[in-house]
């Protein structure tokens, strides 16, 4: 594992910072530390449908989670100015106040047999809509096992989330929940 510090400027969405990072270093890693403050946070609490967002002046308590080029899975804690403490999964629209320094630590992958081959497309398809809380789930749930997986914008009627195994529909959110519980998802993790 090699520690990298990153600073954020004023104005910096939190999360695209981080996903950047992970795209830049094709690595998959975690937040080690963070100190700093916001100007908003957006973040997604359990049982709601859409993010919650927060401005002023917040202080950032903890930001801990995983992060790889298929996505990040983070959860973030801060106070307000009446240092009551808020939290949940860190969404886009988090943006820094003064300023922010991290350090992330990005895990040495070791080559594979195939190094140098064309990229492999991800076993794991997911057509989602934008706001969907399964599909929102389904994303989360894949992100967190570390399953690297590809997402296509559902069009037409369809329920939603579709997801795909090697090509074959395994139905949604409510299948993939019944595949992690019987350990049937472990041989498609990235990590």
């Amino acid at each position: 594992m090699r520690a990298l510090p990153l600073h954020l400027e004023a104005g910096s969405d939190v999360r695209r910072s981080l996903e950047q990072l992970a795209l830049e270093h094709q690595a998959s890693g975690f937040v080690l530390s963070v100190v700093g403050n916001l100007s908003r946070a957006a973040f997604a609490c359990p049982g709601k449908t859409a993010p919650t967002l927060l401005q002023g002046e917040l202080e950032i308590i903890t930001l801990q989670g995983t992060l790889s080029p298929g996505g990040v899975h983070l959860h973030l804690s801060f106070s307000d100015a009446e240092c009551q403490v808020w939290g949940g999964h860190l969404e886009h629209g988090t943006l820094v106040l003064r300023g922010a320094d991290l350090l992330v630590g990005l895990l040495d992958e070791s080559p594979s047999p195939a190094a140098g081959a064309t990229q492999m497309r991800p076993r794991v398809e997911i057509a989602t809509l934008p706001g969907c809380p399964f599909s929102r789930r389904a994303l989360r749930m894949l992100r967190t096992l570390g399953i690297p997986f590809q997402e296509i914008e559902a069009t037409g009627g369809g329920s939603v989330p579709q997801l795909f195994i090697d090509g074959v529909a395994i139905g949604g959110y409510d299948a993939l929940a019944e595949l992690h519980s019987r350990g049937e998802l472990e041989p498609l993790r990235g990590l």
